[in-house]
């Protein structure tokens, strides 16, 4: 959908698009901010030497355009169905077979836009000495954006976890989700650096 209408639908008084797409758009944004700058890398004569790699991070970071988008999609529809079936009695047969699945869609969904929003924070901290010093600002930006949309989704997964049944999955999965945040933010603030 066009940037305008993805800005009306969140506006409106609707369940979704919200949280779960705005965090996923961010990564969308900072994962081609990121393919800028490479686009701006590949060629230059002073770079050469990292050619590859830099195609390689080229192709990577188109893939996780496309990747946050689904995952906004994702979000989208695992919040919708759980707010659909907490609409039900307790005891419906669709609520009762549902429901598991549609809490775990819930938290696993913008997990896995953390993990992916980590993943793209840890490769623009990669490009920093071999991408084009000019565009320095918009890799920074890139980096911050990864950042906030690993913190803004990692607010879907907490708001659900009092929706999980068991204490010990809940306290694992608050392990990995702070292990991945505070690694998103080394490598966001590694690429932060390079500016000061």
């Amino acid at each position: 959908m066009p940037l305008g209408d993805l800005l009306t639908a969140v506006a409106a008084k609707t369940p979704t698009p919200g949280g779960g797409a705005v965090a996923c758009a961010a990564g969308a944004l900072a994962a081609a901010l990121a393919g800028m700058v490479v686009s701006y890398s590949v060629g230059k004569k002073d770079l050469a030497p990292h050619k590859d790699t830099l195609l390689a991070a080229q192709h990577e970071l188109t893939r996780a355009r496309a990747m946050f988008l689904t995952l906004a999609d994702e979000d989208a529809a695992a919040y919708g169905l759980l707010n659909e079936l907490q609409r039900l009695p307790e005891a419906d047969p669709r609520r009762v077979a549902e429901y598991a699945g549609a809490v775990r869609a819930s938290v696993n969904v913008p997990l896995a836009a953390v993990a992916a929003a980590e993943e793209l924070a840890r490769r623009c901290s990669a490009l920093v000495p071999m991408s084009n010093k000019f565009l320095s600002s918009d890799l920074v930006v890139a980096a911050i954006l990864a950042a906030a949309a690993a913190e803004s989704a990692a607010c879907n997964v907490r708001i659900n976890f009092p929706l999980l049944t068991e204490a010990a999955e809940r306290d694992a999965l608050a392990e990995t989700l702070s292990t991945m945040l505070t690694r998103t933010h080394e490598f966001a603030n590694s690429v932060k650096a390079r500016l000061t």
